[in-house]
This record gives C-alpha cells, sequence and structure tokens, in this order.
C-alpha cells in the first residue's frame, strides 16, 4: 500500500528564534526555548528481524523503495536541516544497512558542510560486513540493538537467530573505530528483564555504553509494550543488587540529561532511557524524519498534518522550500507529548517513525 504523507501549510512561527552559539552557525530554537541540533532520519522501514515491540509478525514497512527518498534526496533532506541548524544526524530504519545504497547515504551526507556528527542505529546483524565501508565513509559510531546475550531469548524476542551476527558487528565496529560502542537493549518482562545483569556486566571489562530502554507503546505493538513494561528504576534495583552500586560518570549523559553510570572498577559505562517513567521533553534536541520522508516534531504524538518533504523534492522545490518545512515543523513542536495525558500514538508502529 502507498503511503499517504499530505503536505502541511507552511507558515513562519514568530515564536520561533534563532540563537549563535560561539563558533557556530544558527541554531534554531522551538517556542519553548530547546535548541533544535539532532536530526534522527529514517533511510528505510524494512527490517530482517521481527521484534515483538516494533516489527513483529503481521506488521510490515509500508514504504517502498521507490516512495523511500534516494541517496540524492536524503542529502537535500540534511543540507536543509543545516540550514536551520541541526548538526548531528542519526541514520535509522527499519534496519539501515539493508539499503544497498547505505555507504552511498553516508558517503554524501556526511560530506555536508555543517554536519558535526553522523551516526547509525543498526540492529547488527550486517555490520560485520559493512563496518570498514561504514568508517571510511564517513560515519562516526554506531548504536547497536542486542536485547539478550542469551541465543534462545534473543531469537524468541526478534524472530530469528542473530545473537552472533549481532556480536560479530559490535566487534567490527569496535575494530574499525566506530566508537565509543553503544549497545542498546530494550527490556521486555517476561523475555529478557533477567539479561540486563549480563549486559550491563560487559561494561566491567568493555569501554562500551550500554543503555536500558524502557519499552513505549507505539501503534499496533501498543498493548504487547504496556503489557510487558519495566520501568528503568526496577532495571537499575536488579543491576545494582547483583552487580554492586552504580555511580555517576563524571562526563557526559545518556540522553535527556539523564547521568551516565559506572560498575564498581568498571572500564564502561550505563544509562538509563526512561521515555515513559521519566520523559524528557523540557530538554528534546531532536526532530525526525520518516522513511517516506516526513517531518515529525515529536516521536510520541500523532500528527494530523505531516510536513512532506519527499513531495516538496520531487516537485522540484528549492532548498528554501525545504528549509521552509523544517522551520514549520520545529515551531509546531509541542511542548511535551501525550503519554502524560494516557494517550498512545496509534498512527504507526516504531518501524515506521524510525527508531
Amino acid at each position: 500500500m502507498a503511503a499517504n504523507c499530505s503536505t502541511a501549510r507552511v507558515r513562519r512561527q514568530t515564536y520561533v528564534r534563532y540563537v549563535t552559539p560561539r563558533g557556530r552557525g544558527r541554531t534554531m530554537n522551538d517556542g519553548y526555548a530547546r535548541a533544535i541540533t539532532y536530526l534522527r532520519l529514517s533511510v528505510t522501514e524494512r527490517c530482517n528481524l521481527r521484534c515483538k515491540y516494533c516489527m513483529p509478525d503481521g506488521v510490515a514497512g509500508r514504504v517502498s523503495r521507490e516512495e523511500g527518498l534516494n541517496a540524492e534526496e536524503l542529502a537535500q533532506v540534511v543540507q536543509a536541516a543545516v540550514a536551520v541548524g541541526i548538526r548531528k544526524v542519526r541514520l535509522t530504519g527499519g534496519e539501515p544497512t539493508l539499503r544497498s545504497d547505505i555507504v552511498e547515504i553516508v558517503r554524501r551526507i556526511s560530506a555536508i558542510t555543517g554536519v558535526e556528527e553522523l551516526v547509525m542505529t543498526t540492529n547488527g546483524t550486517r555490520l560485520g560486513a559493512l563496518a570498514g565501508a561504514l568508517a571510511t565513509a564517513g560515519l562516526r559510531r554506531v548504536n547497536v540493538h542486542l536485547d539478550s546475550l542469551d541465543a534462545a531469548r534473543l531469537r524468541q524476542l526478534c524472530g530469528v537467530d542473530c545473537r552472533d551476527r549481532i556480536l560479530d558487528g559490535l566487534a567490527a565496529a569496535e575494530r574499525h573505530g566506530l566508537a565509543p560502542v553503544k549497545v542498546n537493549m530494550v527490556v521486555v518482562r517476561g523475555y529478557n528483564e533477567q539479561d540486563a545483569i549480563e549486559l550491563a556486566r560487559l561494561t566491567r571489562e568493555r569501554a562500551w555504553q550500554v543503555r536500558f530502554i524502557e519499552l513505549m507503546p507505539l501503534g499496533e505493538p501498543a498493548a504487547f509494550a504496556l503489557a510487558h513494561y519495566v520501568s528503568s528504576q526496577e532495571t537499575r534495583e536488579s543491576i545494582e543488587r547483583t552487580l554492586g552500586k552504580l555511580s555517576p560518570c563524571a562526563e557526559g549523559d545518556v540522553i535527556g540529561g539523564a547521568p551516565l553510570y559506572r560498575l564498581p572498577g568498571g572500564r564502561g559505562s550505563l544509562g538509563f532511557i526512561s521515555p515513559v517513567s521519566h520523559a524528557y521533553c523540557d530538554t528534546c534536541n531532536h526532530i525526525r524524519v520518516t522513511a517516506d520522508g516526513c517531518i515529525r516534531p515529536c516521536l510520541l504524538l500523532e500528527h494530523a498534518e505531516p510536513f512532506d518533504l519527499r513531495a516538496a523534492v520531487r516537485n522540484g522545490g528549492s532548498l528554501d522550500d525545504l528549509t521552509e518545512l523544517f522551520r514549520a515543523a520545529i515551531g509546531g513542536k509541542p511542548r511535551r507529548s501525550q503519554l502524560d495525558a494516557g494517550i498512545y500514538p496509534a498512527d504507526r508502529p516504531m518501524v515506521a517513525i524510525g527508531g
């Protein structure tokens, strides 16, 4: 089925303003004084796994290869995003490495002046073969999904026997300098909550960052997410009972101001991403573009009028036209998501938004 992505009316929002950080170009603030500097760019809805919380059997990507943006169009989108202050770009999916032109996409985007950091979220199953080419093309680092170190439990959750390929991908990422390596684990009650301890243990010997992510109720898998939700607090307490008390790291944070932690004597770090129990809306600095070229100002909000970059590009729109769509979308970014009110977005599953 063809994706339907209507074009929003574009207005210049008077409450959006630019700021100029020292030594940088202009950065665009939304209506709540949040500087929007981070673009999550989905390059496909296809995936070779069938994770129960994202793309279970029966949920399929809706965007065909022809409907998705090609490498040149993706570069145009990023150029427009940079013009309104985007500095960091994350390639997401679906699974980005399923695109035969993913190295060319990385090469084009990394060459755009103003892109200071180009990273990718991947399930890691094809990273063993691609890590070197991606690093050479300009990719800075990767976040790799690994929901369990137990092969059987991982297969139960993801629908595919994939553990060894993911571990090979992690090793290749480290070998080719896509570092620091970051591992994402979505904690799912009844499937893998006990495995958080073993993934945390990896940071004792490896300088990796392991991040534990709360399930988010999105689209058709929302009921599954609500039934199998585990809070970050519960995950942290489980880790500390077995491995010792976590201490805050001096450097950086994981997301939205949430601190990183370290195990006693650990080389790496741990983080907890808590979009349900501790939403980071007040410090949110990102905006999304879906695989069919629509801007979503907020992941956890249904949007009746998406901002259609694909239509603008394919109808001969200029860079200014694309930039104006980004301005309007940033101007319409809400203060908070709907989760606080118990409203769960149903218009698209995670795979159709970009993880």
